[in-house]
C-alpha cells in the first residue's frame, strides 16, 4: 500500500525569502485569494516539478514543498509517490458550485432555499443525497455545521433518558451524580477477525480471575469482521458474557467505499455481517446491536437511517480529538457536540435515534507535564510513537487519569489484536494495568452495551453492587457448544478462485457467505 504523508508533516522546506519574493513578482494575492479556503493548497503555476503548493495566510502566501521524490496532490491535499501523483497539470482542487444560504433579504419564498444559479427549491430537497439543483450545489454544502436540515442543537428541555443524552459540550454527566459518585467505566474493544492468531489473547485478558467490584468477570466488545474469523470462537465470546458486535462483512480496502456509501451497501455491509454471525455463532438473543465503520470512515446520514432502520443501538466510529474534558457517549436525535474529526469528515448531520459511543483520543505523551502537545491517537496501535512496554504503561496510567480525575467519561481502550501480540511486554502491561485498577472499588471494566444502559440508568457507586443491567452477563453458564467445530471448505462466486474455511459449531452452508448471499445458500445472477 502506498505511503502518503499528510501535509501537517510536510512543512519540510520553504524558500528562502528572496527566491520566495521572485516566485510571486506579479501575483495579485487578494485576487488569488478571494473566495480560497484558508486550509486549501494551490499550485500558482504547473510548470514546476509538482511539488510547490501556496496556502493563504493573514500574511500573504505562504509556500510549501514535498520532499524530494514526492508531488502533492491537489485533490487529497497531501504529499505522495510522484507515480501516483496524476494531477500535476492542475493549479487547485476542484470548486464545487455553492448554495445561496445566507442574504440580507430573503431571495427565496418561505421554506425554499437558493441554488447557486438562483433557483429557489423546497429546503428538504437540500442535501437528501440526491442532486436537485441544476448546478448541483444543493447537495454541496452538508456538512454537521452546513446541513440546512441539520438536527437542532442540544436542548435539555426536549431530550431526556433513557432515550435521549445530550449536552451542550459533551462533557456533562448523565443524572448530575457528582464525580466522585461516578463509575470509572474503561471499554477494552477488538476490531477484526476472531481466529486462531488471536484467540489465546483474548483467553489471557478475559481469564475469569479478573473480577470487577461488583463480583462480576470483567467484560470487552469484539467488533468482528467476516472473513478468516473462527464462528465457534465467537460463540464462545458470547457465552461468557463478551458484546459481539459488527465490523463488516467485506472490510473493502477502498476508503472512499466507506464514506461515500450508499444506503444498501451499508444495510449489505453491517445488516449482512449480523445475520452471518447470527447464524453461524448461533447468536440467537438479538444482542448484536452496535457496530463500527472500517477505517473509522464514518457513512454519513446514510450510514445511520441504514441503522435505525435496522435496529442497531449504537455506533463507535467517530472520534474526539483530544480535549481538556473527555466527552461522555450521546444520542444523535440532537446535533453532535464537538467537531467533526477523523477520516473524510462524513459525520451525520440530520437526527437519528442511534447513540454514538464516542471515541475519545488518547493523550500518547510521555511526559504530559513537560512534553509539547501531539495530537491524539483514537487506537491504541495509532498511538505510533508508544515503541516499548513502559511507554503504553505511562499512556494507560495518564489516560485513567485523565478521565478519573475530570468527568469520568468512560476509558475507550481500542485495539487490533496483533499490535497487542507484536510485543509481549504489551499483553503484560495490559494484564498488570487491569489487576492495579481492579484494586480499586470505583473502576468498571465493562461493554458498550453496559455504558449505554448505566447512562440510561445513572446509578451512583455505592448502589452499583446490585445493579440489575450489569449482573444479566454476571455468571459464565455451560460449556462450550462444541469442542471440535466443523471446518467447511468453501468456495462463492464472488470470490473466484478461493477456497476459505469457515469453521462453525452449525451446519456447513452450500457456499462461502459473502454481499450477495450473506446465508450461504446460493444465489441467482
Amino acid at each position: 500500500m502506498a505511503r502518503w504523508w499528510p501535509i501537517v508533516s510536510v512543512l519540510l522546506f520553504c524558500c528562502a525569502d528572496a527566491q520566495h519574493q521572485d516566485k510571486l513578482e506579479g501575483v495579485d494575492v487578494e485576487e488569488v485569494c478571494a473566495d480560497r479556503p484558508a486550509d486549501e493548497y494551490f499550485r500558482l503555476d504547473t510548470e514546476n516539478d509538482c511539488r510547490e503548493v501556496y496556502r493563504c495566510t493573514r500574511s500573504g502566501l505562504k509556500e510549501i514543498q514535498c520532499p524530494s521524490g514526492l508531488a502533492f496532490d491537489v485533490i487529497k491535499q497531501t504529499c505522495d509517490w510522484k507515480a501516483k501523483v496524476t494531477n500535476c497539470d492542475e493549479k487547485e482542487k476542484p470548486r464545487k458550485a455553492q448554495p445561496i444560504l445566507k442574504t440580507d433579504e430573503p431571495i427565496c419564498p418561505d421554506g425554499k432555499l437558493s441554488c447557486g444559479d438562483g433557483e429557489c427549491l423546497d429546503k428538504e430537497l437540500f442535501c437528501n443525497g440526491k442532486p436537485d439543483c441544476k448546478d448541483e450545489s444543493d447537495e454541496n454544502a452538508c456538512s454537521v455545521d452546513e446541513d440546512p436540515n441539520r438536527a437542532p442543537e442540544c436542548d435539555p428541555t426536549q431530550c431526556a433518558l433513557p432515550d435521549c443524552f445530550c449536552s451542550a459540550d459533551g462533557t456533562r454527566i448523565p443524572g448530575g451524580i457528582e464525580p466522585q459518585q461516578v463509575p470509572q467505566m474503561i471499554t477494552i474493544t477488538f476490531n477484526g477477525a476472531v481466529n486462531v492468531d488471536n484467540i489465546d489473547l483474548y483467553d489471557d485478558i478475559f481469564n475469569g480471575q479478573h473480577q470487577n467490584p461488583n463480583g462480576c468477570s470483567i467484560k470487552g466488545t469484539f467488533f468482528v469482521s467476516h472473513k478468516y474469523t473462527n464462528y465457534s470462537a465467537v460463540q464462545d465470546l458470547h457465552r461468557r458474557g463478551h458484546e459481539i458486535s459488527v465490523f463488516s462483512l467485506t472490510h473493502k480496502d477502498d476508503p472512499n467505499y466507506w464514506s461515500g456509501g450508499s444506503y444498501d451497501d451499508w444495510l449489505a455491509e453491517m445488516a449482512g455481517s449480523r445475520l452471518i454471525v447470527e447464524r453461524f455463532a448461533n447468536i440467537t438473543d438479538g444482542s448484536i446491536i452496535g457496530m463500527r465503520a472500517p477505517y473509522l470512515r464514518v457513512g454519513g446520514n446514510k450510514q445511520f437511517e441504514m441503522m435505525a432502520d435496522q435496529f442497531f443501538v449504537y455506533d463507535a466510529s467517530i472520534t474526539a480529538s483530544l480535549g481538556r474534558v473527555p466527552i461522555w457517549p450521546y444520542t444523535l436525535y440532537f446535533r453532535m457536540p464537538h467537531k467533526c474529526n477523523g477520516n473524510a469528515h462524513n459525520c451525520p448531520s440530520r437526527s437519528h435515534p442511534v447513540w454514538e459511543m464516542v471515541m475519545n483520543e488518547l493523550d500518547r505523551r510521555d511526559d504530559p507535564t513537560f512534553d509539547e502537545s501531539l495530537p491524539g491517537c483514537h487506537m491504541v496501535d495509532s498511538c505510533s510513537n508508544v515503541a516499548s512496554g513502559d511507554q503504553f504503561a505511562r499512556l494507560l496510567r495518564h489516560n485513567f487519569n485523565r478521565h478519573y480525575n475530570s468527568n469520568r467519561a468512560p476509558l475507550g481502550l481500542h485495539f487490533h489484536a496483533s499490535w497487542l501480540k507484536s510485543k509481549k511486554e504489551y499483553r503484560d502491561e495490559l494484564v498488570k494495568f487491569i489487576e492495579e485498577m481492579l484494586g480499586r472499588n470505583d473502576v468498571f471494566f465493562v461493554t458498550n452495551l453496559q455504558v449505554i444502559q448505566w447512562m440510561q440508568n445513572p446509578t451512583e457507586l455505592n448502589s452499583l453492587r446490585d445493579f440489575q443491567e450489569w449482573k444479566e452477563k454476571c455468571d459464565v453458564k455451560g460449556q462450550p457448544y462444541c469442542s471440535l467445530p466443523n471446518a467447511c471448505p468453501l468456495t462463492t462466486r464472488e470470490l473466484p478462485g478461493e477456497t476459505l474455511r469457515l469453521f462453525t459449531c452449525m451446519e456447513c452452508p452450500n457456499n462461502y457467505p459473502w454481499i450477495l448471499d450473506p446465508t450461504g445458500d446460493g444465489f441467482s445472477v
